[in-house]
């Protein structure tokens, strides 16, 4: 049965070895609606991770080029320090240069949007030039306020508005929002009719199969959404009933790939190159969609990027991992020091808790990763974590580091809800 609360987990349920498919590859593109998604691979709206610095910091490590030469070991993603030093990547972005052709937001909650003071919003909604496309995902269950939030994250320049039918979480079912909708497909029939009217942007759905194995609606829900004027959806694989647990079920984005005209994005157990491209090959969808694996191995998108320029994809050494690490760290602490003087609303919020909500990801796999989770988790201030990642790295370098294998963790791992 899945955890209480169902809490993304960072490990998956007896993983699926998938060889690399000869002849499939993630599409160089799908367009959704106006907008041209290159490559056809998009970054998952996950609650308490994909805010604008991870999201950048994403769209930033999955910059490749064919004939970068150093591969993997780019130093661009290093010297993402400051906002200022960040390059546009707006323009230009195609297979062979970003491997993340659509970023989402956090989910955010329409009843909040619609009432919150427009300090609060810009917490939620901010985004900057280099996240283009870019989609909001919103979750609610009241049609004319999900109607709202929808024109306000148009109003606000995002590029799509997508709906969230796939949060598994107690505390959004209750409110009959996320995967609580899968048992009222007239409900959800009256949400699409009202956002569908409410703006001219791309439309997108992203939910999961049913309720339960009993309960399954999901070509039925994609036919309804092609009938109501969307533009795209994206299946996650699993049930609400199933959480993060057992096995996605890759046949049933299938199902809807051959019951739709519609863009179909598939979702669910991506964690290599070599997946993604099987899910291409078994189910035909249009594009990827990435979840978990992405804060665990921020490279995917561009290992999925080298595997279609070249057939084959490079591996991060720890030398890649103390870039990553670093860089990440630094735009939390520059992200935080630029919204200092904000209305505390619009505050970036404490980024020595991100941080540390992050090492239990970004140490996953590293030979005595346990170690510096725990010192992370001891220190009290943004300099200080550097200095334990640091300290870490350089004792690997210099070979003066235990040969530990990475344990248990030292600490609780942080509950993140994702869709």
């Amino acid at each position: 049965m899945p955890r209480r609360g169902f809490t993304v987990k960072k490990n998956w349920d007896n993983p699926v070895e998938h060889a690399m498919p000869a002849d499939a590859r993630v599409p160089a593109e799908v367009r959704i609606g106006r907008v041209a998604v290159r490559p056809a691979t998009v970054l998952a709206p996950m609650a308490g991770v994909t805010d604008t610095v991870f999201r950048r910091f994403i769209r930033h490590a999955s910059l490749f080029a064919r004939d970068q030469g150093s591969g993997i070991r780019d130093q661009r993603v290093e010297k993402i320090e400051k906002r200022s030093e960040i390059e546009d990547v707006e323009s230009a972005i195609s297979n062979v240069e970003s491997g993340c052709g659509l970023i989402m937001t956090e989910f955010t909650s329409a009843d909040g949007l619609a009432r919150m003071r427009e300090t609060k919003r810009r917490r939620y909604l901010t985004f900057y030039d280099d996240e283009h496309p870019i989609g909001a995902q919103l979750f609610g269950s009241n049609p004319e306020t999900l109607a709202e939030a929808a024109r306000i994250v148009e109003e606000t320049g995002f590029d799509t508005v997508d709906l969230n039918l796939g949060c598994p979480a107690k505390r959004v079912v209750g409110c009959n929002g996320g995967s609580g909708l899968l048992r009222d497909l007239p409900k959800i029939g009256e949400i699409f009719r009202a956002i569908r009217s409410a703006v001219t942007i791309p439309f997108t759905v992203k939910f999961r199969m049913g309720w339960n194995d009993a309960q399954i609606v999901c070509i039925e829900l994609a036919k309804m959404a092609e009938a109501e004027g969307l533009d795209g959806l994206a299946l996650h694989a699993r049930t609400r009933e199933q959480g993060y647990s057992g096995q996605a079920q890759w046949r049933w984005i299938a199902a809807v790939k051959q019951a739709v005209k519609l863009p179909v994005v598939g979702n669910g157990d991506v964690r290599t190159p070599e997946d993604a491209a099987a899910m291409v090959a078994e189910t035909g969808c249009d594009a990827v969609m990435i979840g978990r694996a992405a804060p665990a191995n921020p490279w995917i998108f561009r290992q999925i990027a080298q595997y279609t320029a070249t057939g084959g994809y490079e591996k991060p050494t720890n030398e890649d991992r103390y870039g990553m690490i670093r860089a990440y760290f630094e735009m939390l602490l520059a992200e935080a020091e630029a919204t200092r003087d904000l209305p505390r609303d619009a505050r970036m919020g404490d980024p020595v808790g991100k941080m540390k909500q992050f090492a239990t990801w970004f140490t996953h796999g590293v030979p005595g990763g346990a170690k510096l989770r725990a010192a992370i988790y001891q220190a009290r201030t943004g300099p200080a974590v550097l200095c334990e990642v640091e300290r870490f790295f350089v004792a690997q370098v210099d070979g003066t580091a235990t040969d530990a294998t990475d344990g248990a963790m030292d600490f609780r791992e942080a509950a993140l809800v994702c869709d």
